[in-house]
C-alpha cells in the first residue's frame, strides 16, 4: 500500500513538473526561431529579398516539426525523426548561406563588365556619379542592385568614401577590395580613372584565367579524394549486405571496438588531409 502511494506521487509530481516545464520550453523555442527569423530577414535584405518576418517565423518554427514528421513517415523510425528535426532547424540558415555565395559569385563574374562600363562612360566624358547611374541602367542584378544602393546613399547625404566601404565589408571580395581602394585613391590623388579601370580589368580577368588553369589542374586531385574517401564506406557497406555477421567480432570485443573508433578517427584525418592538400590557394 505505502509502495503504491509513493509510486502516485512519484507520478503525479512527474506530471507536475512536466507541465510546469513545457510552458517555459515552448517559449524559449519560440524565442530563439523568433531570433533566427529576424536575423535571416536581415540577410534577405541585404540580397534584396523581401520577405515578411511573420513568414520566416512560421518557417523557422513549423519546419523542424515539418521535416521531422516527413523523415518519420519515409522512414519510419525514431532517429529519422531526430535527424528530420534537425535538419529542420539547420536547412535555412543553410540555403540563405548558399544564396549568398551565389550572389558574391555572380557579383565577381559581372565586375569586370561594370569596370569596363564605367571606364566608356567615363571617356564618353559622364562623370563618376553619372557613370555609375549608366551602370545600374545597364548592368543586370546583383551588381546593379548593389550600385543603385551606393548612388542612392550617396544621394542621401553619406559620404560616397563610407557607402563604397560599406560595399566592400557587404560583399567581401578581393577583386572588390582592388576596385574601392583603387577609387579611393584616385579620388584623393587626382588619378585617371578610365585608365585604371582598364588596367583593373585586364588584371582580373588575367588573376581569373589563372585561376581557372589552377581549378582544371586541381581537379584530378579532388576526384582522387573524394574516391578514396567514399571507398571505405562503400567497402563496408558492401561486405555488410554479403554477410551481415562479418563484423560480430568486432563488435563484441574491446579490442574490435577500439580498432573501429581508431579506423574512424584515422578517415576523419585522411579525408581532411586530402581535401586540403588538394585546394590551392590563389
Amino acid at each position: 500500500m505505502l509502495l503504491a502511494i509513493l509510486l502516485i506521487l512519484a507520478l503525479s509530481s512527474a506530471i507536475l513538473i512536466y507541465f510546469s516545464l513545457l510552458p517555459v520550453v515552448f517559449k524559449r523555442y519560440e524565442e530563439t526561431q523568433t531570433q533566427q527569423a529576424a536575423v535571416a530577414k536581415v540577410r534577405l535584405e541585404n540580397m534584396f529579398y523581401m520577405v515578411a518576418q511573420n513568414k520566416l517565423r512560421i518557417i523557422f518554427g513549423l519546419g523542424p516539426v515539418a521535416a521531422g514528421v516527413a523523415f518519420f513517415l519515409i522512414f519510419e523510425s525514431k532517429i529519422a525523426i531526430i535527424i528530420g528535426v534537425l535538419l529542420g532547424f539547420i536547412l535555412p540558415a543553410i540555403m540563405i548561406s548558399q544564396a549568398e555565395k551565389m550572389r558574391r559569385r555572380k557579383f565577381q563574374g559581372q565586375l569586370i563588365d561594370a569596370l569596363n562600363s564605367l571606364s566608356q562612360a567615363l571617356k564618353a566624358g559622364l562623370s563618376f556619379l553619372q557613370a555609375m547611374e549608366l551602370l545600374v541602367e545597364e548592368m543586370p542584378p546583383p551588381i546593379s542592385q548593389e550600385f543603385a544602393m551606393l548612388v542612392k546613399q550617396n544621394k542621401m547625404g553619406i559620404p560616397f568614401e563610407k557607402a563604397i566601404e560599406d560595399l566592400n565589408k557587404k560583399m567581401n571580395l578581393e577583386d572588390l577590395n582592388f576596385m574601392t581602394t583603387a577609387i579611393l585613391v584616385a579620388r584623393e590623388t587626382g588619378g585617371n580613372l578610365t585608365e585604371l579601370f582598364l588596367h583593373l580589368s585586364d588584371s582580373i580577368r588575367q588573376k581569373n584565367r589563372i585561376f581557372e588553369q589552377v581549378k582544371t589542374l586541381t581537379v584530378q586531385a579532388k576526384l582522387q579524394g573524394i574516391i578514396m574517401s567514399v571507398l571505405p564506406i562503400v567497402f563496408g557497406i558492401l561486405v555488410y549486405k554479403m554477410n551481415a555477421d562479418f563484423f560480430d567480432i568486432m563488435l563484441q570485443s574491446n579490442i574490435g571496438k577500439i580498432l573501429l573508433v581508431y579506423c574512424l578517427v584515422s578517415w576523419i584525418v585522411g579525408t581532411v588531409l586530402l581535401m586540403r592538400l588538394s585546394r590551392v590557394e590563389v
